[in-house]
């Protein structure tokens, strides 16, 4: 991948990661209050649906960025034939590194802003000062392996899925896809992964939100039925929001991307 290339990339990334987290923020928190083990009133119901705003603004670019200019250059890396059975698993790779590396920068903001999610009348700077007070270093990266084992099968799923229907769509129709035939496609990828993936993200929440690091277990001992349910728990905000999501995300990425490119290309 060319220099223009990664700039590209890199800032269509950013550009998508905070224009989506900013977008679909109350979703988010009313999916973190309902997953809270305090219940979903005690956490702050629908009061204060924007605490913990400024962790995601702050965090939101660079953990986009570091995505996909990871994942853009392992595939760039691992160029296979356009008619080569292996491009899904490009795809995969490439989207679980992207996932790894990302996460160093979104697990930190993701622990102080869901801590500040369920506690609405702390500042996310007093959370974030006691976090690092409390529990340290280690503190910020509560729930990175779990985030991680929930992020890294979301993209396996996701984005094979979304180059898949954007590969089938653009052949149907003979010419590259619009940014919105995009979006629409990381629509259907995005919902479809969250569905799959929600109990991993409902144990990664309960670990974040956590003070005690030796807890007894994610769930509490509830009947078989009642504990199968809990795994599900936030299930249709979490896919309204990434399906949501996806269009804006993986939409402003491609339309970012294609700009940026365009631009360039004409500079002198």
């Amino acid at each position: 991948m060319d220099r223009l290339g990664a700039t590209a990339s890199l800032v269509a990334g950013g550009v998508a990661g905070v224009s989506v987290d900013l977008i679909l923020f109350p979703l988010d928190t009313i999916k973190t209050r309902l997953q809270s083990p305090q219940g979903f009133k005690k956490a702050g119901g629908f009061r204060g649906i924007y605490a913990g705003v400024p962790s995601t603004a702050i965090g939101s670019f660079p953990n986009a960025a570091a995505f996909f200019i990871t994942y853009e250059s392992v595939k760039c890396f691992l160029h296979t034939d356009s008619s080569s059975n292996l491009k899904p698993v490009k795809h995969m790779l490439a989207a679980s590194t992207g996932e790894v590396v990302a996460c160093l920068i979104r697990v930190p903001s993701e622990v102080v802003k869901q801590r500040a999610q369920v506690s609405a009348s702390s500042r996310t700077f007093k959370i974030f000062s006691g976090i690092l007070c409390e529990e340290g270093i280690k503190g910020l990266y509560r729930g990175y392996k779990s985030t991680v084992l929930r992020e890294i099968p979301f993209s396996l799923v996701q984005f094979p899925l979304w180059e898949s229907l954007k590969a089938l769509w653009s052949w149907r129709q003979d010419h590259v896809l619009d940014s919105w035939q995009s979006a629409v496609c990381g629509a259907f990828a995005g919902g479809f992964a969250a569905a799959v993936t929600t109990p991993l993200d409902v144990a990664k929440t309960r670990i974040m939100l956590a003070k005690n690091p030796l807890l007894p277990g994610i769930f509490p001992r509830k009947h078989k039925a009642t504990r199968s349910l809990q795994l599900f728990a936030g299930v249709f905000p979490r896919m309204a929001a990434i399906s949501l999501g996806g269009f804006i995300f993986l939409g402003a990425y491609d339309q970012t991307r294609s700009l940026l490119l365009e631009l360039g290309t004409e500079s002198p």
